[in-house]
């Protein structure tokens, strides 16, 4: 009769455990606006709310946090490490955990989509990143999400061809490798949070800043920006992270069906993405912008002065030289 009753019980049990999973709603948190036409991480996050739903047979439910409702960069990270949430975080989120991820970031390393796409799905330098944030901080890398394009340089003062028209100009910097990006150059770097872009350009807290076109779009940065140069300087991404107690805790097939409604969600994400870059470049010339296109002459000069000072920089990180080995040796593939 015990056996029959703790049989019962341990049924109960399991029967309550699903019935919590069948309610789980997480928490995802990003910056940008809830516009999936400016916004490409929140066009990300929606495909991936409604593919986790379907494949999971609504057992997970995402409920979305754009324009960063939940807190700047350190406080989403902060809580994807303490509870079971997932975040759509920049370099200023994972950086001050894993600084080496700051490699991936070294100007002028992908010449396009392509390379850049094969280099965080099937490199070894990225596993180690991976490994790295999830030993240290008990989250999971699980995408690298675009959010625009490669990089572009915009400005109020002058046109900007080639590296010495930095010369004295102020910029805003996202993180610390910018700074060191824009000092190169001759310029200076000021970190300032996204929410208060718009108003330091305004204001001319800073006369310029770095982002995809997609984020100049999504932040109307053309209203208070003359010169848009299309140096292509970096890959822009985002990276999708998740609590690891919370990933590790679900039985296979419900981790993975999450993680095969993650990878579709990143591939249409994209396709649009690329898509849509020449449009929004468009886009930006009918607001007022001057489009700046460097000849391949002057992108060398970018090159030829930026790559060896964020390498100095990389340095001063006191990054192990395993990840730049591994970076590099991916690169060569």
């Amino acid at each position: 009769m015990m056996r029959k009753q703790t049989l019962l019980l341990a049924m109960a049990a399991g029967l309550a455990s699903s019935a919590v999973l069948a309610e789980q709603t997480i928490n995802l948190s990003y910056n940008g606006a809830a516009d999936a036409q400016k916004n490409a991480v929140h066009a990300f996050a929606e495909n991936l709310q409604q593919l986790v739903e379907e494949k999971t047979n609504g057992e997970i439910t995402l409920k979305l946090y754009p324009n960063s409702m939940l807190g700047e960069e350190e406080a989403r990270m902060e809580q994807t490490m303490t509870g079971p949430n997932l975040n759509i975080a920049s370099f200023a989120g994972i950086s001050p955990l894993v600084p080496e991820i700051y490699v991936s970031a070294t100007p002028f390393m992908f010449a396009d989509f392509a390379e850049a796409r094969a280099f965080f799905d099937q490199g070894s330098y990225w596993q180690m990143v991976k490994d790295a944030l999830k030993e240290r901080a008990g989250v999971e890398m699980l995408a690298v999400v675009e959010e625009g394009g490669f990089l572009a340089f915009t400005n109020n003062e002058r046109p900007i061809h080639e590296p010495k028209d930095f010369e004295g100009l102020r910029f805003r910097a996202m993180d610390p490798s910018q700074v060191a990006l824009y000092e190169a150059f001759g310029a200076s770097g000021t970190p300032i949070p996204w929410t208060e872009v718009y108003m330091a350009l305004k204001t001319s807290v800073a006369d310029g800043q770095m982002n995809p076109p997609m984020y100049i779009i999504m932040g109307s940065l053309y209203e208070v920006q003359k010169y848009l140069t299309l140096a292509n300087i970096q890959y822009s991404d985002q990276f999708l992270v998740g609590n690891a107690a919370m990933l590790d805790s679900w039985d296979d097939a419900t981790r993975q069906a999450f993680d095969e409604a993650v990878a579709e969600a990143n591939e249409q994400a994209r396709a649009a993405n690329e898509a849509q870059v020449e449009e929004r470049i468009a886009y930006l010339a009918e607001q007022g912008m001057e489009v700046i296109r460097p000849t391949d002459e002057q992108l060398e000069a970018f090159r030829k002065t930026a790559s060896p000072a964020y390498q100095d920089w990389l340095q001063e990180q006191d990054i192990a030289q395993s990840y730049l080995d591994a970076a590099q040796a991916d690169v060569a593939k």
